[in-house]
């Protein structure tokens, strides 16, 4: 199953050269063409069947939450900052590799015998917190890691009942390995296929993935927060599992193209696709770098709902990701000149 190859793959931001190599095999034989820009971010382009139709790109990024070692203790224990958006609460006690070697290791802290009671009112930080790799000295340390490399969470891709799905990097390889089924189609739209890099850090692949490409529109393929669990209440959910592909209308740095999301919906409606509008203003995505290139990009964010998000145990149900890429390839197979002008 490609979803769990790419989950297992490493790919902090700046460090994505696994998922990349996955992709590029995975993605070869349906391009026309294929290359990797300066930045990392890995672009193909699909030829369209009709003459004039309009370019399309379609973005999905490769990196993942991730740590990063910053100083090597005397002792062999390495400290650590976070790179992108981690709950610092759900850090202890869990299981990790570190660099493209996957030195294993765990993240520890000071035994709740010794926790004082003062210390016991908070969660713990970062400053509280080391990675053990099992090493004994700087010196044996520094043997398997380097000061800068990443760490990312060691955790097994696993179903839960039927039709969901459990692993880390959810976010957002669905969203590439949904990429990677729609290129396996024809469509009349010319495709320009970007999976970015460093989006987990400000968006950064994507500020120049989309520049230069004479594109007229722009879907990203991510995966969003879904808070339908008890404690939420109905207008707090955001999104839920099951149903279908998440539509934004707005986030922290993107407002949806009217057109483009009136075109989105209206597909699903007639080709009976489920479907939910993503109900926060929170959080942003490559799209909020996309539409800001040269004269502007209409773009629309389509998202695969997910428990847990930016975790070592994100949960997405897998009719959800079906329904993503239907939608994407019904949207694309009636996409002509002025079809989303309405």
């Amino acid at each position: 199953m490609l979803l769990k190859r790419l989950s297992a793959a490493f790919g902090p931001p700046g460090q994505e050269g696994e998922v990349r190599d996955l992709l590029r095999r995975e993605i070869g034989p349906y391009v026309d063409k294929i290359w990797t820009d300066a930045l990392g971010n890995l672009l193909a382009e699909k030829k369209g069947l009709e003459e004039g139709a309009p370019r399309v790109m379609l973005t999905a990024h490769m990196d993942e939450v991730a740590l990063m070692i910053t100083h090597i203790e005397d002792t062999g224990l390495l400290r650590f900052k976070t790179m992108g958006g981690i709950d610092q609460r759900i850090l202890v006690s869990k299981p990790v590799v570190v660099g493209v070697k996957k030195v294993p290791g765990v993240i520890g802290s000071k035994a709740i015998h010794l926790v004082t009671p003062e210390e016991r009112k908070r969660a713990f930080m970062l400053r509280d917190l080391y990675l053990d790799i099992g090493a004994s000295s700087r010196e044996e340390a520094e043997k398997l890691v380097t000061v800068g490399e990443g760490a990312v969470f060691n955790s097994s891709f696993c179903l839960l009942g039927d039709n969901r799905v459990r692993a880390k990097a959810l976010d957002d390889r669905v969203g590439c390995s949904a990429l990677v089924e729609i290129l396996q189609r024809q469509y009349p739209v010319t495709l320009i296929a970007a999976f970015t890099v460093q989006e987990e850090v400000g968006l950064r692949g994507a500020r120049v993935a989309a520049f230069g490409k004479d594109i007229d529109l722009a879907l990203v393929l991510e995966a969003t927060m879904a808070f339908d669990v008890p404690d939420s209440k109905p207008h707090e959910t955001v999104t839920y599992l099951g149903g279908g592909p998440a539509l934004t209308i707005m986030d922290r740095t993107l407002i949806a193209d009217p057109a483009l999301l009136a075109s989105l919906r209206k597909t699903a409606r007639e080709r009976k696709i489920p479907y939910q509008l993503r109900r926060t203003g929170t959080g942003g995505t490559d799209g909020g770098a996309i539409h800001l290139t040269e004269d502007g990009i209409p773009t629309v964010v389509m998202a695969v709902p997910c428990r847990y998000l930016h975790s070592p145990a994100s949960v997405i149900e897998l009719s959800d990701y079906h329904h993503l890429v239907d939608l994407t390839s019904a949207f694309l197979s009636e996409l002509t000149e002025g079809r989303a002008d309405k």
